[in-house]
């Protein structure tokens, strides 16, 4: 089994791209992508710690109103 690991704000963006997410737009602080009328605000940090991107994955999963597993998230 899979440990979540730290990932680099590239590497998200591309992860959420193959998800369905737009490209992300900029915003007056953060940029953001959109997937149909749900919109994910994308911090600026270099590299998302485990606890932040548990966060932001479980709001991906209320957008996309389905479980992404850990080794679905680590194959895309």
């Amino acid at each position: 089994m899979s440990r979540w690991q730290p990932c680099k704000r590239k590497l998200f963006i591309k992860r959420l791209r193959a998800l369905g997410f737009t490209w992300p737009s900029s915003g007056t602080r953060h940029q953001f992508m959109i997937y149909e009328e749900h919109r994910l605000t994308i911090p600026s940090n270099d590299e998302y710690s485990v606890p932040q991107l548990r966060f932001m994955l479980h709001e991906i999963e209320h957008i996309l109103q389905r479980n992404v597993s850990i080794d679905e998230w680590n194959t895309l």
